[in-house]
């Protein structure tokens, strides 16, 4: 398995969109994340990555400025962590945070933060709990960070 950022691999880059927004998106916001993601080739953030096996698209995550969430003064922020459903339980997940960690630690940042409502998926990889951010629709959700420093 190998961890791309997409604007090294031009040919994935349509197929990288689409995994993104059937896993992320609805069908009403397909431009949303194209959009993002054509303009996330230069600077530091935002940056889309893929884990790719055998040529084909297995996992993805992205390193963003704000999560959609009103804890604008929190980042950056891992966000779009999936792995494709024939490949889970194959610590696949935990590369791909372990990726990003690395990453935002070599783009110079010292805290990596993420939204989830899963229960104890992040603990196990040492990630705390810091409270909670708040949507567009007013709901809420767990706030995890981790520090880049401690790699």
């Amino acid at each position: 398995m190998e961890i791309i950022e997409l604007r090294n691999r031009d040919e994935l880059f349509e197929k990288a969109i689409q995994v993104f927004w059937q896993e992320w998106g609805s069908e009403d916001n397909y431009s949303f994340y194209e959009d993002c993601i054509i303009h996330s080739t230069s600077g530091k953030l935002p940056k889309f990555y893929v884990a790719i096996e055998e040529g084909q698209i297995i996992g993805t995550y992205a390193l963003l400025r704000n999560d959609i969430n009103s804890r604008q003064d929190l980042y950056p922020w891992l966000a779009c962590l999936y792995v494709k459903e024939e490949y889970r339980g194959k610590e696949i997940g935990s590369k791909l945070l372990q990726h990003g960690l690395e990453e935002a630690a070599r783009k110079g940042y010292k805290t990596l933060y993420l939204n989830s409502d899963l229960e104890g998926y992040y603990e196990k990889y040492g990630w705390r709990n810091i409270g909670v951010s708040y949507g567009l629709g007013g709901g809420d959700i767990k706030i995890y960070e981790k520090d880049t420093s401690l790699l």
